[in-house]
């Protein structure tokens, strides 16, 4: 069961550029900067959820390839849910397309798996068993 979004990604071709324009523009504070595998990344808390600012450390990267075909901007939402397994289990079931049957943790040592866009009107979802 889907309880809240947990936080909605942003691609960000520089982290430090981002972070300083939501605490200059906005008063939003951010998290210390981390590094999971090709990404930097650091979040922005706000009351319920947060914003999730993501830069790729390769060219080829994930995030690096998505603005290259989309430009900056949203990346994909997430979902806090009960039970990951279930929920994608119920998904599959449907004839959801999913990119992760299994979940894998995440730098927080979280389970995560990925929807496809394709299956979710273009938006990539997330869900997250914190």
């Amino acid at each position: 069961m889907i309880k809240k979004i947990s936080h909605i990604g942003l691609a960000v071709r520089n982290l430090k550029e981002a972070s300083a324009f939501f605490q200059e523009n906005f008063g939003l504070p951010f998290t210390d900067q981390e590094n999971f595998g090709e990404l930097i990344f650091s979040f922005i808390p706000m009351e319920g959820t947060s914003l999730e600012l993501l830069q790729s450390t390769e060219s080829d990267g994930q995030i690096a390839k998505f603005i290259q075909n989309r430009g900056q901007g949203v990346h994909h939402i997430s979902f806090e849910v009960d039970d990951i397994q279930a929920e994608l289990g119920r998904l599959k079931t449907k004839g959801i397309k999913l990119i992760n049957e299994k979940p894998y943790l995440n730098a927080h040592n979280q389970l995560v798996a990925f929807i496809h866009p394709k299956s979710t009107f273009g938006v990539l979802i997330e869900l997250i068993q914190t």
